[in-house]
């Protein structure tokens, strides 16, 4: 029998995050009350309602001295404004997925567009939702009622639309909606809102059902999408259960399976899983003791086992020198443990693992009466009771630590209770080409991924936790991320049309025309990798997962010092960067260039501009005109020297008289 639990089962971000909220007020000695139940799970709950949480229906049933919370589901504008009417102390649990679509549909709203929203009109999101429209909305929760709607309001498709979806809106029913969506209002404002935790745990979800025999979908009854995944589930995988907790496992239909498969809804707790994971292999374990009958000869070998090669012992250190462990085994022989038999790690030194008085489990490897030695190994044992760590490990997909003790061909070896997990290169970074020196004796977290139990080898894969890792981090910036918003990023790769850069667990680009406000070759010429570097948003694409950011700042813009600094009128000293047959161009300053033209370069008739100037030369000019819309700037030479002359004329005038 196989037990597998989605990698994404439990808790979601925005429902973690709110009751850890509510955890953290009642631990700090407030008193609390939820404005619904904080989450859909009766357990936690009640568990709340022990600590003194209570539920109230609207912020009237609040007490004066408590801390009114706020659900992670959301609510409508009018009930802030009453919180502040009444003027209680309140904190703001919403997820900031919703947050997210409570601006969106606030702002277009605002702006006379009508409303589309997918999801059920029930629910508490929905409702929160509907709460921040101004102007009409309709809400639909699958295709054929969209398509209903649109047959009932035909008016509908002559108007400015705007369109969300619930963040637990099932994946399949958003994508049928929008093609409808696209047909039938071609200037519709589409916003794919659907959390991607919700996303990632319906197809994993689907995938699991698909390949199991026995489905558990443990959460509770009245959350939204835990019944989405019990409806997803249950068309891959005809036995599959709803279970609020381990009293509820079908133990007949577990006894049956060979393949069983669990997911959990967003607002399971970790416990309730791992007690259903718990039980569930007691009752299996009870199963296949009942069923099989100890021999004789196992019996026999289970009493002897502590005398015979391969037995285990227990014992007490009593001396240690460089090379090996002297321990006492409570028998007349010597108990020995070698060097190469205290540790799986070869540079470990005995005195770093073990000192005097130590007690130790170890395995019996060969037993000398004739010397009055025993010969033991603590690397075995750990070796052998690790083994089951790593075997339980890969069927839970669980993450587990270890330390990098080598660096080898194609990859890296980690050692973790005990025993030697291969971490091929291509899995031991976040990305391949990486170098691997930085990882030798530093502890790492990796996933069980393959194993062999006739050859004791295991593979693992440090790059599936930073891969999570990092899923967790876009979930946090995408509920987040709004254009314009400042971020303190690193330069992590160049290419010729720009730069990419870590802003956090996730990666944006700028582009190279973003980078400086001069003409650039290539981004190398203003950033390098590793470079610390501070950008924002210019523009953000969550269907496709890219991010444009912006470098350049609106103060350096040359264009802005020219409007600032040097208004029509000015005389400065440029610098000649180009000449033609119709002038001379002049470098004002960096990024900003003007055109002396030919007859603005002397008093005098010039017939072209290489007979006075040259590229490199400076010269006094006056800025005549100013052109910033087509980005134009006139300058003369001329006029700097015609107060010159007409003093030569009035001089000359003067001695006549």
């Amino acid at each position: 029998m196989k037990i597998k639990v989605a990698q994404s089962a439990g808790f979601c971000f925005g429902v973690k995050r709110a009751v850890e909220l509510v955890e953290g007020l009642v631990d700090s000695g407030r008193k609390v009350c939820t404005l619904g139940a904080i989450i859909h799970n009766p357990q936690k709950v009640r568990e709340l309602e022990e600590r003194g949480v209570r539920i109230v229906s609207s912020p009237e049933e609040a007490h004066p001295d408590e801390e009114l919370v706020i659900r992670s589901h959301g609510v409508a504008r009018e009930v802030y404004d009453r919180i502040r009417e009444l003027g209680l102390p309140y904190s703001d649990a919403t997820c900031p997925f919703v947050l997210k679509i409570h601006r969106i549909v606030a702002e277009h709203s605002a702006a006379g567009e009508t409303i589309l929203i997918a999801g059920d009109p029930a629910h508490p999101e929905v409702q929160g939702i509907i709460g921040h429209c101004v102007s009409a909305f309709y809400t639909f929760s699958d295709g054929d009622s969209l398509e209903k709607l649109t047959k009932q309001c035909p008016e509908l498709t002559n108007r400015a639309v705007c369109a969300v979806v619930q963040t637990t809106f099932d994946k399949k029913e958003w994508k049928k909606s929008l093609k409808i969506l696209k047909k039938l209002y071609t200037n519709a404002k589409i916003f794919d809102t659907i959390c991607n935790a919700t996303s990632d745990r319906q197809s994993e979800a689907e995938v699991l059902a698909a390949h199991s025999d026995l489905m558990l979908v443990i959460g509770g009854r009245h959350s939204s999408n835990t019944n989405k995944l019990f409806h997803i589930c249950r068309n891959k995988c005809s036995e599959t259960y709803l279970i609020e907790s381990a009293e509820e496992l079908p133990s007949s239909a577990v006894s049956r399976a060979d393949q069983i498969g669990i997911t959990a809804g967003a607002s399971t707790p970790e416990s309730i899983i791992k007690e259903v994971l718990v039980t569930m292999t007691e009752e299996i374990k009870n199963i296949e003791e009942s069923e099989a009958e100890p021999k004789f000869e196992e019996l026999l070998e289970e009493s002897l086992q502590n005398y015979n090669t391969d037995g285990r012992v227990h014992g007490v250190v009593v001396g240690v020198t460089p090379t090996e462990v002297r321990v006492d085994v409570g028998r007349k022989q010597t108990g020995i443990i070698p060097l190469a038999e205290l540790s799986g790690d070869p540079n470990a030194k005995p005195e770093d693992l073990v000192k005097v008085g130590d007690e130790l489990d170890l395995i019996i490897m060969k037993t000398n009466d004739q010397e009055g030695t025993v010969l033991l190994s603590k690397r075995r044992y750990d070796a052998q009771k690790g083994w089951d760590d790593i075997i339980k490990a890969e069927e839970e997909n669980a993450v587990v630590t270890g330390v990098v003790t080598e660096i080898v061909k194609g990859g890296v070896i980690a050692l973790t209770s005990g025993v030697r997990v291969f971490i091929p290169a291509s899995l031991a970074t976040a990305t391949r080409g990486e170098s691997l020196d930085g990882l030798l004796k530093q502890e790492v977290s990796f996933r069980i991924i393959e194993t062999t139990r006739q050859r004791k080898r295991a593979v693992g894969s440090i790059r599936s936790v930073l891969n999570d890792e990092r899923k967790q981090k876009a979930e946090a910036f995408w509920a987040e991320a709004e254009v314009g918003k400042k971020y303190t990023g690193v330069v992590k790769s160049l290419t010729s049309y720009g730069a990419f850069v870590d802003i956090g667990g996730i990666d944006g680009m700028v582009h190279i025309s973003e980078l400086s406000w001069s003409r650039i070759k290539h981004p190398s010429e203003v950033v390098n990798v590793g470079d610390t570097i501070e950008v924002y948003i210019k523009a953000l694409d969550q269907e496709k997962g890219k991010i444009s950011l912006g470098y350049r700042k609106d103060e350096d813009n040359p264009w802005e010092i020219l409007r600032n600094q040097y208004p029509v009128g000015t005389e400065c000293e440029v610098e000649i960067v180009g000449l033609t047959q119709f002038g001379a161009f002049a470098r004002i300053i960096p990024g900003i260039d003007g055109l002396i033209h030919v007859s603005q370069i002397s008093n005098e008739r010039v017939e072209k501009p290489q007979d006075v100037l040259s590229v490199g030369q400076k010269v006094n000019v006056k800025i005549t005109a100013i052109d910033f819309e087509k980005k134009r700037i006139s300058l003369s030479m001329k006029e700097l020297l015609a107060p010159a002359a007409e003093a030569e004329d009035e001089a000359a005038d003067d001695q006549a008289e």
